[in-house]
């Protein structure tokens, strides 16, 4: 499998509210979507970043404080499907979107690929499914970024049917094996949004990528076992798992440093991985 990090536009917040004790400066979080190209299942996409559709989604109170919050920028070249382009892909080539979390961040493209079939935890839609309206800002959602036959190609996660995982994985024990070739595996992440999924695969060179979506926002968070600022605790859906989430991923980057960790806004980490190629 060919793996290749990229990014769908960034927004902007303090990074003190990221990690606790950090800079009170302004720094980028980019909306990372990772491109995967299986031999079996062709390409296949993690999250989708940002669309135009946040700003469509965003024009009127009260969803605009969502706008305001974390300022968006987004260049037409930062587009998913001119982004598939330059690998010669089509957008009606992605034939599987593995949905991290439903935050407006990393389902900005799902519109735009109409033969993509959609893979999920079902508890983290489902909560959201008959959400009104008026609460979709506290769950940072934004329900015009989801397709109207979502449902018809929503491919929910079997979680009666977990796998034992070896140790390479320790101290996640149990896992999805998403398409079925143990070549993605997924894990639950949560605290950060309920259903968050991180997945891991591995590339043609046999580097093991770990996708953690929004467990942590910077990688230091990881490195340190550092949270983000107690501030950012109204934003999740569970503070205290989401600390014992990260003392899991503190743990694994310890005993695992060959692993690439890759959280979906860590500036430094994509950048790096952009500039090698994504490996």
């Amino acid at each position: 499998m060919k793996i290749n990090i990229l990014h769908a536009g960034y927004c902007t917040s303090p990074e003190h509210l990221a990690i606790e004790d950090g800079r009170w400066k302004t720094i980028h979080f980019p909306a990372m979507f990772a491109l995967l190209r299986h031999p079996k299942f062709g390409a296949m996409l993690f999250d989708t970043g940002y669309s135009y559709r946040f700003f469509d989604e965003t024009k009127k109170f009260p969803k605009r404080l969502y706008r305001w919050m974390t300022p968006v920028h987004l260049k037409e070249e930062d587009l998913v499907v001119n982004q598939l382009a330059a690998f010669n892909l089509r957008p009606q080539d992605v034939s599987h979107v593995f949905i991290s979390h439903f935050h407006a961040d990393h389902t900005g493209s799902l519109c735009d690929l109409p033969k993509s079939r959609y893979v999920y935890l079902p508890h983290a839609y489902s909560h959201l499914r008959n959400l009104p309206p008026e609460e979709d800002m506290k769950h940072a959602f934004l329900r015009g970024q989801i397709p109207t036959d979502f449902d018809t190609r929503s491919q929910e996660v079997d979680m009666t049917k977990p796998v034992l995982l070896s140790e390479e994985y320790t101290p996640f024990k149990t896992g999805y094996d998403l398409l079925g070739d143990g070549s993605i595996i997924g894990v639950e992440l949560p605290g950060h949004a309920h259903g968050q999924m991180g997945i891991f695969a591995r590339d043609d060179d046999d580097k093991l990528f770990f996708f953690v979506a929004d467990a942590v926002w910077l990688k230091r968070s990881i490195v340190e076992n550092r949270p983000p600022h107690k501030m950012a605790n109204m934003l999740f859906s569970d503070p205290a798992v989401y600390r014992e989430t990260l003392g899991q991923l503190h743990t694994y980057y310890k005993t695992h440093p060959n692993t690439i960790v890759v959280p979906s806004h860590c500036e430094e980490t994509i950048s790096q991985l952009n500039h090698s190629g994504g490996k």
